[in-house]
């Protein structure tokens, strides 16, 4: 009779396993939560950025095309 008390039935071991196995499950389910959060985020951040640079560039070409045609360095003597 003590050697019964000392092992855990299957099916108990088969439970907390079940219960271990649903914690895990929801900390990856938070954790992947929060992962596409930041995905959402950088996202929104790489568009800004995007849009930035474009302006700039236009900026730049827009500048360009105010500079006289012989300032150009591979016009010059």
């Amino acid at each position: 009779m003590r050697g019964s008390m000392a092992t855990p039935h299957p099916l108990d071991l088969i439970a907390e396993r079940v219960e271990r196995l649903l914690l895990r499950h929801t900390e990856l389910e938070r954790t992947n939560a929060l992962l596409a959060e930041q995905v959402a985020s950088l996202a929104q951040e790489r568009d800004s950025l995007k849009s930035r640079l474009n302006a700039a560039r236009g900026r730049i070409d827009a500048l360009l095309e105010r500079l006289p045609e012989n300032n150009h360095p591979k016009d010059a003597p």
